[in-house]
């Protein structure tokens, strides 16, 4: 088995130790805020404070899924984890995504009844608390936003963060038309267009978790294109057995086994699997390359083998 690990660069370890870092000074303003609105929506009889608790409380959990896996990624593989931990960020992702999803729809419930009876709110403390709350949250989102762009974990954990810091702003907004004009029915309206946001959010990122978690070929491989450039090399007569997945954000592999026109030697295979695993990085970034060579071997030559 010709098997490659030549192009897979590391991150650097301050950069992830960074990445903890942020997550957790996240936690501790997310807990900070729950507390506080929880109280806060208890004293005014706001609900729309104590759904914003609900949904920093979701913070908090989902924050911690994804500190958890951020902490496990680093973990060393061993013997019966060869791989590590190292889809253990994926794996939060698609939790944290689905819970978005759940909250939102929790949410819709609760903006539907509201709107159908509408209460009065002591608004002085609302206004307080999401004023709080937007400014905690406003933080953490700046603290995560780098990352979120290149990760998706931490565009989970962004992802809650800023629809909570939305959700805030809604409060606030809300609270304030209540204050000065009465307007009761706000309330429930902007609850309704952040769980319309949730989901819209949540869905794309539980898509692309899931396309990872069940081994799907990244939407950036052309795969066809990636046989026929291998199949242009002079000594090789088919390409066939063809996987292309995505262990994680960082690692993308390809295996395949190589019909050569000829018995080359092993040095010949090494020289001319140097040049396969150029042309992929190269071109689509994959980073492990595994290839079985075979001469006149009885097998399937299917580009996709259906075992």
């Amino acid at each position: 088995m010709g098997h490659s690990h030549t192009h897979n660069h590391a991150h650097s370890h301050s950069h992830n130790d960074l990445k903890g870092r942020n997550l957790f000074i996240s936690i501790l303003l997310n807990i900070l805020i729950t507390v506080s609105q929880v109280i806060g929506g208890l004293v005014s009889g706001s609900l729309a404070l104590l759904s914003d608790a609900l949904h920093n409380f979701s913070d908090v959990i989902s924050l911690v899924v994804s500190y958890a896996a951020n902490r496990l990624s680093k973990k060393q593989a061993s013997i019966h984890r060869t791989f590590g931990y190292k889809r253990a960020e994926i794996l939060a992702a698609f939790i944290n995504a689905a819970t978005l999803i759940i909250v939102a729809v929790l949410l819709i419930i609760e903006a539907v009844k509201r709107f159908q009876n509408p209460e009065e709110i002591k608004t002085g403390l609302v206004i307080w608390l999401s004023f709080i709350a937007i400014i905690a949250n406003g933080l953490s989102v700046l603290l995560l936003k780098k990352d979120s762009k290149s990760n998706m974990n931490m565009k989970s954990a962004y992802i809650h963060l800023l629809t909570d810091m939305m959700a805030s702003v809604a409060v606030l907004v809300g609270g304030l038309l209540m204050k000065f004009y009465q307007i009761y029915w706000v309330d429930s309206a902007l609850t309704l267009a952040i769980a319309i946001y949730l989901i819209w959010m949540g869905y794309d990122l539980l898509k692309n978790s899931t396309k990872v978690l069940m081994l799907f070929t990244p939407n950036t491989i052309p795969l066809k294109d990636i046989v026929n450039q291998i199949n242009a090399f002079e000594p090789i007569k088919n390409v066939h057995h063809v996987h292309v997945w995505q262990l994680n954000e960082e690692e993308i592999h390809l295996e395949a086994h190589i019909d050569f026109n000829e018995n080359i030697t092993l040095s010949q295979f090494d020289t001319i699997l140097h040049d396969i695993e150029d042309l992929v990085f190269e071109k689509y970034h994959i980073n492990h390359v595994n290839i079985q060579p075979e001469y006149s071997k009885n097998d399937a030559k299917d580009v996709i083998v259906q075992d």
